[in-house]
């Protein structure tokens, strides 16, 4: 066989055998680069009150959930219940309105209960872009240093969040209150 049609011929089928494989990925299940590193930095308006600049200190200090949202997804208004429900339960949940118009997410939480304890107006996506959003609902979960421990894209379901999300966030905290107790160095600290 010639090579001018053997070369061509191999490189389309190992395309083919590429796309064929990715086609197979859940985009839910993709991996994020952020994941174990920092929180990205931003510096944005409250949703609430343009006069307030928040930044990624705002998310810090505690574990923590950060939910990206926007009222055009239909998505994040059907998980909202859960959201609440983990609000109710002491689990601080931070947020970006992510490509929306100010008045229709005002009137949105407004209009029904608000989980969210900061939320970060992110008009144009550039926070989102650096946090690696691919679309919305997406959640993840800080460690009270602010590390990315966890992230999910889509639809966060009762089940996931007993399967993956409270897990990791009993664990987290658990861990928060051993530094807390110990110091960073792993010594008992003294209390006063």
């Amino acid at each position: 066989m010639n090579l001018r049609i053997l070369i061509p011929l191999v490189a389309v089928a190992a395309l083919l055998g590429l796309l064929f494989l990715g086609l197979g990925l859940n985009s839910r299940d993709l991996p994020s680069p952020l994941v174990g590193k920092p929180a990205p930095a931003f510096e944005l308006e409250s949703l609430e009150d343009a006069s307030r600049i928040l930044t990624e200190q705002d998310f810090i200090g505690e574990v923590a959930l950060v939910n990206v949202w926007a009222t055009w997804c239909s998505t994040c208004r059907s998980e909202k219940p859960l959201l609440m429900e983990l609000a109710r339960g002491g689990i601080p949940i931070h947020a970006f309105n992510y490509r929306d118009e100010r008045e229709s997410a005002l009137r949105y939480l407004a209009l029904s209960d608000n989980p969210y304890q900061t939320i970060a107006y992110d008009p144009r996506g550039d926070a989102g872009m650096d946090w690696g959003v691919y679309a919305t609902p997406e959640t993840y979960v800080l460690d009270a240093e602010g590390v990315i421990r966890y992230k999910r894209i889509g639809l966060l379901t009762r089940q996931l969040l007993l399967d993956e999300v409270l897990p990791l966030v009993d664990k987290l905290r658990a861990e928060q209150l051993r530094t807390e107790r110990h110091g960073a160095d792993g010594r008992r600290v003294a209390r006063s």
